[in-house]
């Protein structure tokens, strides 16, 4: 394998190229530092008291990391990517749904990363007014330069996601700490009066939906960078504990943006503190850990499409995204809510294709085949119930289903 191709898009990720425990966890952590999770966190903070959101955060997040860490370890203990294992649980053609969904929603959060970057930076650093029908030059001025950063990061790979991840997870984690305990501080009430005050309508199952909500499509690709840990216990431990400390995180930063500053971001946090400059390095690296991750996905996912380069596809998503990004964060940030649903469907059948068929998923020569009908129908009648069931929490329906579904296949095969 050269040494300038260390992504391992076609092939497992053999030993010697696994990496450290502490990296892994870096990338992990920075994968979850996702801005749209402080809009939950909003949600959560008008919905709920301060008891039910922490039982909220604690259920929810059991429950993401029951999938998550399945995902990882089945990443590490086979060093396949996701697109790699969907072909041998949803066949080589079969694979192109779980790619293209993946890919798709991915690519359309990398866009919508990029304008809620650039948006706030524009109005607040150049005074300028943006609005749904108008974005001053300035503002699309920054959209690009941060799609050509975040975009070079993902493709020049795992190395640079490293490196990414080893900056922005200490100064993200600090800062937005730092500023939370000051606003916290400078308040009028504690944080347990505040979380008290409003209707406070929202049950804890809503709750607990809302947080597996928050990250449960991101979580799905967690085998494209579990993959290079070095075993699938250590890859499932890390994460559940990284997934769990940044969503919770992110969720927290969100809640308290809404208490004490009456918006949905730690930028606004610390706009109010007089943090101008350190809020924009927060927003700016928070997004960043998120927006390389996701992307690098979805290269990887139309990569076992187009047949192409990993490299090459990252270009193009990125490229996509970029122009797009204002246009997606307007428009279409609940249809990729929607899209969201459509995702734990992929990530079950995977976990119970793999634990099924072990042996055969792991040899070197796996029996090829062309779609895994059951699998596919899974994924479809799963991201509909997921959808449209209007009681429980969405997430679970939709892999329910799916479970359902594809052991029936198994059953009748």
């Amino acid at each position: 394998m050269s040494q300038k191709n260390l992504d391992f898009e076609k092939s497992k990720v053999p030993a010697e190229h696994r990496r450290s425990n502490i990296t892994l966890f870096m990338i992990m952590m920075g994968f979850t530092f996702f801005s749209a999770s402080m809009w939950a966190g909003q949600k959560l903070a008008d919905g709920l008291d301060w008891t039910g959101f922490l039982l909220a955060l604690l259920f929810g997040g059991l429950i993401l990391g029951a999938y998550t860490g399945a995902l990882g370890y089945i990443g590490a203990d086979s060093g396949l990517s996701l697109d790699l294992l969907a072909k041998r649980v949803f066949g080589e053609k079969g694979s192109w749904l779980p790619s293209a969904m993946i890919s798709f929603t991915q690519m359309g959060w990398f866009g919508v990363g990029l304008a809620m970057f650039a948006i706030p930076v524009a109005k607040e650093l150049l005074g300028l007014e943006v609005t749904p029908d108008a974005m001053p030059w300035q503002g699309y001025a920054m959209v690009l330069i941060a799609g050509v950063l975040m975009t070079a990061s993902a493709f020049f790979g795992i190395r640079s996601l490293t490196i990414i991840s080893y900056i922005a997870v200490p100064l993200v984690a600090i800062l937005g700490t730092v500023a939370i305990c000051m606003a916290i501080n400078n308040g009028d009430a504690s944080l347990v009066e505040q979380f008290a005050k409003g209707t406070k309508d929202l049950s804890i199952i809503a709750g607990v939906g809302l947080v597996v909500g928050s990250f449960v499509s991101g979580g799905t690709a967690t085998p494209n960078f579990t993959r290079f840990a070095k075993s699938g216990k250590v890859a499932a431990i890390i994460t559940v504990t990284a997934f769990f400390i940044g969503n919770s995180l992110m969720l927290l930063f969100g809640a308290v943006s809404s208490i004490y500053a009456g918006g949905n971001d730690i930028f606004e946090v610390m706009l109010n503190l007089n943090l101008f400059y350190f809020a924009v390095i927060v927003l700016g690296l928070n997004i960043w850990t998120t927006n390389d991750n996701a992307i690098y996905t979805t290269g990887l996912g139309l990569s076992n499409i187009t047949g192409f380069s990993k490299k090459s596809m990252v270009l193009v998503s990125g490229l996509i995204g970029t122009v797009a990004a204002v246009w997606l964060y307007w428009n279409f940030c609940d249809w990729l809510n929607i899209l969201n649903g459509t995702l734990p469907p992929v990530g079950i059948i995977l976990i119970l294709g793999y634990f099924l068929n072990r042996k055969e998923i792991l040899s070197d020569e796996p029996k090829k085949f062309t779609v895994n009908w059951f699998a596919v129908a899974g994924v479809v009648l799963g991201a509909v119930v997921a959808n449209l069931l209007p009681w429980g929490i969405a997430s679970i329906n939709g892999m329910v289903t799916a479970s359902v579904i594809y052991l029936c296949g198994k059953l009748i095969k």
